[in-house]
């Protein structure tokens, strides 16, 4: 039950990564991303996918760059992740009696 969300997490710190590399370096190709992260040409090109889905990448003849979309974005997240992690620390099963069994 827990792997899924662990699985999530993992793909989502790989999107933010990819996105923040563009952010930084903009225009930005596959290749480089792939090579200063780690991550193989596949993981880097499926985040693009998705970040561009979402409108906060676009391509370029010279590599990905920001979308107007992006700063917005970009402000709300911390916010957005702050929420998730006060309801998972609310979901914490913590100070129980000892279960039998």
């Amino acid at each position: 039950m827990i792997d899924r969300l662990e699985k999530e997490v993992d793909m989502l710190e790989r999107h933010l990564q990819v996105l923040r590399m563009v952010i930084e370096n903009e225009p930005i190709g596959i290749v480089k991303m792939s090579n200063e992260t780690g991550y193989p040409h596949h993981k880097v090109r499926y985040s693009l996918r998705v970040l561009e889905e979402e409108n906060l990448i676009e391509p370029s003849s010279q590599g990905a760059i920001t979308t107007e979309d992006t700063a917005d974005f970009v402000d709300d997240l911390d916010e957005k992740i702050d929420e998730i992690v006060e309801k998972l620390e609310g979901m914490k099963i913590e100070d129980i009696p000892e279960i039998e069994g």
